[in-house]
């Protein structure tokens, strides 16, 4: 195969360099960092994104008398996903759109120092889908890095917030963005990009942590050559094995040059095994959503990946969604855990995905184990084919009707999926996985669209509304919550509680040695639940809705958990963008959130908060 080129589109902006110990110590550095509970040194909280915490001093027993310890003002309206990264004294913290990075004293609660970008507004604002988020930020190499939302990756001084490089990632003039949090990666930082939604092509790019060089860069679909794969040794899950994916597996599944426009975008989490040297993501929707214009399975978005660390050749790559007929984006976390499965220990890889399908393989193979519904609403297809590896379409649920453009109504989940960006917790103590959930269907009708450079290349409408049906036994249960929070064994694909909520739950969770998961509300609760038996325990009203990850750390001996608030996301955006006119015509405004979530404004308003809680007194 094709080598990547060192010469292939170097960095293109690369400022002074910063003169500091040798970089080959950055990865074990961070590791170091996350092995201490005090500390939350990336933004999952490890390499293998559990979001675990070992610290106890906060249970299930004690956590109903949790107090808000403290708070900081963003000063920014719109979206705040992502959550603090915490090392050693220093609290970092992100916004969206300006990206205001935060350097915050945990001793006197002060800025230390602040960095606002220098961006475009009416350059990057109108290319930024589902509104202005920012999923975190990375740390290694005493420097943080900021994915800006104009492609520009910057690494700043983590004493001072000096710039020390910054580096063009894309051309927000094409419709690229970033909004996903970056991942350092021995001395390399790990990046992605957005813009599905505008034909751009995904890929995965390695920086140098040093100089912003680009190390290797790998597309989501194209050649061989572009997307890294080898075709003898690059593997994937069919016919019941791990087989060789052969000679231009994308390139042959897409129709003429499509695949140069055709999404894939890798806006979502990264996690690393060390052991193994290889990185794991998620690859998002292909454009357009009209299925009729692109035939072909659309191979490699909708895909799970393994890339080696050091030079971004896959390893294996697993297709969820062929031919994706409902923006069942594919980009969400990758949790790697070891785990007995079928009498055996397993090195997984757990991945519960927007089309409402929990996924479990091996993460040295890419051997398919479990596939498996995580909502009983799901019904655009029955189950997961193990030996083909396929989900088995139900024909009245096909958005591409007869090739025609036709209303597909009754689809479950909706487009934002059963779970969308918000990432899972998992718990050593009970095995289980903890999902932020949605629970919606949606009407889904496509319509041609044509391609230009920079402009919407989405190509349906849709609308939302609350799933209130189990499509299993088929009894309308009544239910009109949008949102569930739920505890899986991924082992078996099995559901062992779930939680109603009035919303869709958009916040990350952590599960802690306490005994305890904490997630955020849409409507602004941070809560704690049982981690067994999914009982509340605990529930406090922050100043604007949470689609922000809570995140927990100690400081002098005392365990803080602190989390962003600030309404916005794809389920806020009515609120974020001002979509909701109040009438019907507005229903299928922002993707079709907006008529879902009218509501929702009566329980919370805009403006970003980072809530600090602890136990009194100690």
């Amino acid at each position: 195969m094709k080598k990547p080129l060192k010469s292939l589109l170097i960095a293109s902006t690369v400022a002074a360099l910063l003169s500091a110990p040798a970089v080959s110590t950055a990865n074990s550095n961070v590791e170091s960092l996350t092995r201490d509970p005090g500390n939350w040194a990336t933004a999952l909280g490890d390499y293998a994104g559990t979001r675990y915490s070992k610290l106890d001093q906060i249970t299930n027993k004690n956590v109903k008398n949790l107090q808000p310890a403290w708070s900081f003002s963003t000063g920014v309206l719109r979206g705040h996903e992502g959550g603090p990264l915490v090392i050693n004294d220093i609290i970092y913290i992100h916004t969206p759109f300006p990206n205001t990075v935060y350097a915050l004293d945990q001793a006197t609660q002060s800025v230390i120092w602040e960095y606002t970008p220098t961006m475009d507004a009416d350059v990057t604002i109108p290319v930024m889908c589902c509104d202005t988020v920012n999923r975190g930020l990375a740390y290694g190499d005493g420097k943080i890095f900021l994915q800006q939302s104009d492609t520009v990756l910057t690494a700043l001084d983590a004493r001072t917030g000096k710039r020390i490089w910054s580096v063009q990632n894309g051309d927000p003039k094409l419709g690229m963005t970033n909004t996903q949090a970056p991942l350092v990666v021995k001395d390399m930082v790990i990046t992605g990009i957005s813009g599905g939604e505008f034909g751009v092509r995904g890929f995965l790019v390695a920086y140098d942590i040093r100089t912003g060089r680009m190390r290797w860069k790998g597309y989501s679909m194209g050649p061989d050559g572009d997307t890294l794969i080898d075709p003898r040794n690059t593997t994937t899950w069919e016919n019941g094995r791990v087989t060789p994916v052969g000679r231009d597996s994308s390139t042959k599944t897409w129709e003429g040059d499509q695949w140069k426009i055709g999404g894939g975008t890798t806006w979502g989490w990264f996690s690393y095994d060390s052991d193994l040297n290889l990185v794991y993501y998620g690859s998002g929707n292909p454009s357009t959503w009209n299925p009729v214009q692109r035939p072909g399975d659309n191979k490699w978005s909708m895909s799970l990946w393994a890339r080696d660390a050091d030079t971004g050749e896959v390893k294996w790559v697993y297709q969820m969604t062929p031919h994706d007929e409902w923006d069942f984006d594919g980009i969400n976390e990758t949790v790697l855990v070891d785990q007995k499965i079928k009498g055996k220990m397993r090195k997984l890889i757990v991945h519960f995905d927007r089309n409402g399908f929990g996924y479990t393989l091996d993460r040295v193979t890419g051997e398919l184990l479990v596939a498996e519904k995580f909502d009983a609403s799901v019904n655009w297809a029955s189950h997961v084919d193990m030996h083909t590896g396929r989900p088995q379409v139900v024909s009245k649920y096909s958005t591409e009707q007869n090739g025609e453009d036709e209303n597909t109504v009754g689809v479950c989940p909706a487009a934002l999926g059963s779970k969308n960006q918000q990432p899972v917790s998992f718990s050593p103590q009970t095995g289980y996985f903890y999902i932020s959930g949605n629970h919606l269907c949606m009407e889904y009708e496509p319509f041609e669209v044509s391609y230009t450079a920079g402009q919407p290349y989405v190509g349906a409408t849709l609308t939302m509304m609350p799933a209130g049906a189990d499509a299993i036994t088929g009894r309308a249960d009544g239910s009109t919550n949008l949102g569930q929070f739920t505890a899986w064994d991924a082992t078996t694909g099995k559901i062992i509680w779930s939680n109603k909520e009035t919303f869709s739950v958009w916040s990350g969770s952590v599960a802690t040695a306490g005994g305890i998961v904490f997630y955020g509300t849409l409507e602004g609760y941070l809560k704690a639940v049982d981690a067994k038996t999914g009982k509340e325990l605990y529930k406090f009203k922050t100043p604007s809705g949470i689609i922000g990850n809570v995140n927990t750390w100690s400081y002098k001996g005392k365990q803080y958990v602190g989390v962003l608030s600030g309404i916005g996301g794809w389920a806020g955006i009515g609120i974020a963008a001002g979509l909701d006119s109040g009438d019907a015509d507005s229903d299928t405004e922002g993707l079709g959130a907006v008529g879902a979530y009218r509501s929702l404004s009566s329980f919370t308003k805009l403006g970003g908060t980072f809530t600090v809680f602890a136990l009194p007194g100690r």
